[in-house]
């Protein structure tokens, strides 16, 4: 949620606004259904402004949720979060699709989006690792299993023992509501074995595979084999992750409902 509210309109909190009868807000744009938890974060908000209100922004009790939910396995904070994010006052969905990369998208397309909001190839390569947990739609991997070129064909760079399985789960390429594990046998746990996972053939997504056609993209999975390793690199992406396009000073406001724009 955090990686969906920072690549549109910086880290903002504009992906929690609630859609009004006048606006179709970010969060009912189609690559923003899949996400949950706003529930979790309202209740936060309440929780902070009960103590101290009007200081804390949604757009940074949305950074310190992400930091808590992948450090929670750890009981202990996995890296520092600056704060003084302000909450941004717009949030359209007609931005969306422009601005989150696309699980269908090729290694250039994943690199000029990432480039595109001041990030590198190599936080590309480490940030997808967030894909070591949490499921995936069938939908949007399906076409590797059933019809890859156009001509009922499965994607070759996908190991086929994996495909077999996930055809077994996802039955056709209209199968819209079936989720699986993004990272096969330890989905449930934040650790390296995405990028194990991935030398092997099986990312889920074809972004996941492309991250192995590249030379450089490639030497960097290679170098993620290790939780220590992948930890530390994971940590400093995800600061310059959350420092896109921030709003302090007199921007923006601290939102009093995290779905409400203060009026």
């Amino acid at each position: 949620m955090h990686f969906h509210d920072c690549f549109v309109r910086g880290c903002d909190g504009s992906v929690l606004i609630t859609s009004t009868a006048s606006n179709i807000a970010e969060k009912d744009s189609i690559p923003n259904l899949s996400l949950e938890g706003f529930d979790v974060i309202d209740e936060i908000k309440t929780e902070v402004e009960s103590k101290c209100a009007g200081k804390v922004s949604c757009a940074d009790i949305l950074a310190l949720a992400a930091r808590d939910a992948v450090s929670f396995q750890f009981q202990k904070p996995m890296w520092e979060v600056l704060t003084g994010r302000r909450d941004g006052k717009v949030s359209l969905a007609s931005e969306v699709l422009a601005n989150i990369p696309s699980p269908f998208f090729n290694f250039s397309s994943l690199l000029k989006s990432f480039q595109s909001k001041g990030l590198t190839v190599h936080d590309l390569v480490v940030l997808s690792g967030a894909h070591t947990i949490g499921d995936g739609h069938c939908n949007l991997f399906s076409n590797r299993l059933y019809n890859f070129t156009g001509k009922g064909d499965q994607d070759p760079s996908l190991d086929p023992t994996y495909a077999a399985l996930l055809k077994t789960k996802c039955q056709s390429l209209s199968d819209t509501t079936t989720t699986v594990g993004m990272d096969p046998g330890s989905s449930t746990n934040f650790d390296a074995s995405y990028f194990v996972n991935l030398k092997n053939k099986k990312g889920l997504f074809q972004s996941d595979a492309a991250l192995l056609t590249d030379r450089i993209s490639n030497k960097i999975v290679g170098e993620l084999q290790k939780s220590t390793d992948f930890f530390k690199e994971f940590a400093q992406s995800m600061k310059r992750m959350g420092a896109i396009g921030v709003l302090t000073g007199n921007s923006g406001e601290i939102r009093k409902k995290c779905g409400v724009i203060n009026s």
